[in-house]
């Protein structure tokens, strides 16, 4: 729930106007008094001004904000109201979600209501809303109501706390600072009342249902100890099946997912990696999880209450350590995985392509400061995006991002000495010949905008590769990460997905279950092996294969015609070879090219100081479906090159539509577990293969853009282009600019399913 708050703040978008708005907040006086004047102002100027804060029409956002204001200031029929307004955004399409949604500041509205009205103490009327929203609710939906109103105290006051420092010095504060502190304080006034209220009622209730085993800890074969949690219906009879999920994050809500395993007819165990919750070894991300996993399972299948079959899902770094379990062979009681938005360590993080990215520095600390997470860390945004610019700013090597943060880092540190998809990165999970032995029934989601989508789907084409007979289903959609796992965000970053996408692929995870652990029917939406859906079709689409969803391939080249702010790109070979200049200077800071984007629609375009090429205007509709890819062939002055490959449509409105990208290391184009560096002024072929997957419906009238540019920020690492590891780089190696030939002999492939055959 803290989380959604947060990232209610992240997507507010205002104008100038709204942005620069200030409120009077005046720093001495209490917080009782001055914290719900500020609410009113807030809850004011959203219901004034919500236009200027809903991005494209995202009201779920906005309404989250206007009842945090509604609940600080005391506004509680109205916070119920509002409360409803966002409910039934979901009603329709997913209405057991719906009911959970806020459902803890509901119930705290809805307590303070009766308290008042039958002259009741608040303890008392909060027991009975609870109980009554609890018991509407069926088994298999209240499983998590612990996760949702158990938050910890310690952490919503340190985050409350930071919050009103940053703040609370001067006797104003802007709109958008105020929506947040009011969602921090709201979140610490609730949660710090209904906690003590609610847990005792939680725990009566698990005791009705449910034998809850929270301390267990396994052996490994290596000495180390897992620390695992069981859950079984009192009212089981006989053994069952077991949906295990192998997991790093340790929370609350392990029990959550272990009781909804439990609601849905089989034994729920969520097991720890080593180091974590009560095991006392040191916590290594990814290192030892594949053997641990397999202990785990060997133990799971030995238990009275297990009947030799167990499924694994959850998605993520949990998506990791399924495949990793399998690494030296799969344990007979393992009957398949559902691995969601599966990470590849090496492959797609914390490196991309070989190149390493910043967004991952902060993850070590929230996995591996305490035994639990370090939420507090974790979210101090400002401390992270302070070290990115005092980093790229000082030009220091990378390697130093730990000292200059002040924090040594030693498994930062270790992900460093192995630039390569090498040996040390090979051995945490399936690689090559291992997938040849995994032949159980497998279903991999993922989503077009999902930040592991190259790594679920290296897992899905590596398994096909090795394996001819993989019995391998893929569920692909509009989808980022978090939406890949469980629920869809219905507005992605700015981008109304469409109707049919809106899906619950956690729902779709258990009848998967049900069909291969216990015979019943395969989900409806798995027609086929490669189950997609086709962004602005409103359609779902089946196919047998990843080459079966298409009919043809554009192929263009680079043409240095002029079309508006771009040059052309061309479906003709050239005949005659030309190249287009870029230079780069790493030693000047105050520019970036960057391939990033924030909006996967916008009437702007921002072609992060790299070139752009446009195609001609399609005279009909088709489909893109699938990974784009490509030969960039270039000569540079130096012996390497960090470089990115964008991919746009540009609607016939004037809209651009981001579709994917590419990053990647140019002396790790031909082979990623060992680098060959180029050699300056030489024209080299540089290709590339692993893209974003995607599926959208190209519209007539619309034109592809591709941008080629450098990598200069400060999210990734720089490759200076000395030849030297790119880790110890620093700006003493920028004494000259980068130079790039980027050759009109370059060329584009984009698999499509064409309509009719003239399309260009």
């Amino acid at each position: 729930m803290k989380k959604l708050l947060y990232l209610a703040l992240l997507c507010i978008v205002v104008n100038d106007d709204a942005r620069g708005q200030q409120l009077f907040f005046p720093k001495n006086e209490a917080l009782t008094v001055s914290m719900p004047a500020l609410a009113t102002q807030v809850a004011t100027q959203l219901k004034k001004e919500g236009a200027w804060l809903i991005p494209d029409g995202d009201q779920e956002f906005h309404l989250t904000n206007l009842m945090t204001a509604q609940m600080v200031a005391a506004q509680y029929t109205a916070a119920i109201k509002t409360i409803s307004a966002c409910q039934d955004i979901y009603r329709a399409r997913n209405p057991d979600y719906a009911a959970k949604l806020l459902m803890p500041y509901q119930t705290f509205c809805k307590a303070k209501i009766r308290a008042g009205s039958m002259h009741e103490p608040f303890a008392l009327a909060f027991k009975t809303v609870f109980l009554d929203a609890f018991h509407r609710l069926s088994e298999k939906d209240n499983f998590d109501t612990d996760s949702r109103f158990l938050q910890r105290i310690s952490t919503l006051e340190t985050e409350f706390n930071s919050a009103l420092e940053k703040q609370h010095t001067t006797d104003s504060i802007p709109l958008v600072a105020a929506i947040f502190l009011c969602s921090k304080y709201n979140a610490l006034q609730v949660f710090k009342t209904i906690v003590p209220l609610a847990k005792p009622l939680l725990a009566a209730e698990d005791r009705k249902h449910y034998i809850i085993q929270g301390s267990v800890l396994i052996k490994t074969r290596d000495g180390a100890f897992i620390s695992v949690v069981v859950v079984r219906k009192k009212a089981m009879t006989h053994a069952l099946p077991v949906v295990f999920v192998f997991n790093i994050y340790a929370r609350t809500r392990d029990i959550s997912d272990a009781r909804e395993a439990a609601a849905n007819g089989y034994v729920g165990v969520v097991a720890n990696t080593r180091g974590k919750r009560l095991s006392p070894d040191e916590i290594v991300p990814y290192e030892h999880d594949g053997n641990d996993a397999y202990d785990v399972i060997d133990w799971i299948s030995k238990q009275p209450w297990c009947n030799g079959k167990v499924g694994m899902y959850q998605g993520s770094y949990c998506g990791f350590t399924q495949w990793a379990s399998t690494k030296h062979g799969v344990h007979p009681a393992l009957k398949t995985i559902v691995p969601s938005a599966a990470v590849v360590p090496g492959y797609d993080v914390p490196k991309m392509n070989n190149v390493f990215m910043n967004f991952v520095y902060s993850w070590i600390p929230y996995v591996t400061n305490n035994k639990f997470l370090d939420d507090v860390t974790y979210d101090d945004n400002a401390r992270w995006n302070d070290l990115k610019q005092k980093w790229f700013a000082s030009g220091a090597a990378y390697r130093s991002l730990d000292s200059i943060d002040g924090h040594p880092n030693k498994i930062f540190q270790r992900w460093l000495d192995h630039p390569a998809y090498d040996e040390y990165w090979q051995n945490m999970t399936a690689y090559q010949q291992d997938f040849a032995n995994i032949n159980i029934p497998i279903l991999s989601t993922t989503g077009y905008y999902d930040g592991a989508q190259v790594g679920a789907m290296y897992y899905f084409n590596q398994h096909h590769q090795y394996n001819q007979h993989a019995n391998h289903y893929l569920l692909i959609g509009p989808f980022d990460h978090f939406g890949s796992q469980r629920l869809p965000t219905p507005y992605l970053r700015g981008y109304k997905i469409d109707d049919v996408a809106n899906i619950n692929i956690h729902a779709i995870i258990y009848q998967w279950f049900d069909y291969i652990l216990r015979g019943g029917t395969k989900p409806a939406i798995l027609k086929d092996k490669i189950n997609y859906q086709v962004m602005g079709s409103n359609e779902w689409k089946h196919a047998p294969s990843l080459q079966q969803m298409n009919n043809d391939t554009l192929t263009f080249y680079l043409s240095d015609t002029i079309s508006g702010i771009h040059h052309s790109l061309t479906g003709q070979k050239p005949s005659k070879q030309l190249f287009f200049s870029q230079k780069v200077d790493f030693a000047d800071r105050s520019t970036q090219n960057n391939y990033a984007t924030s909006s996967l629609i916008d009437t702007a375009f921002d072609a992060g100081n790299g070139l752009s090429f446009i195609s001609k205007p399609f005279r009909s509709s088709f489909e893109i479906n699938g990974s784009f890819s490509g030969e960039i062939k270039i000569a540079i002055n130096k012996k390497d090159l960090d470089y990115s490959v964008d991919l746009y449509e540009l609607m016939p409105d004037g809209k651009y539509f981001f579709l994917s990208y590419f990053l990647g290391r140019a002396s790790y184009a031909t082979d990623i577990t060992q680098r060959h560096l180029l050699q300056p002024g030489v024209v080299t072929g540089i290709p590339f293969s692993n893209t974003y997957f995607t599926s959208r419906k190209i519209s007539k009238g619309s034109r592809l853009v591709i941008v080629l540019n450098a990598n200069k920020h400060p999210h990734d690492q720089i490759n200076y282009g000395t030849g030297k590891d790119v880790s110890s780089e620093t700006i003493a190696d920028a004494q000259v600019p980068l130079e790039i030939k980027w050759y009109n002999n370059s060329f584009i492939k984009i698999p499509v399913f064409k309509y009719d055959l003239g399309i260009y």
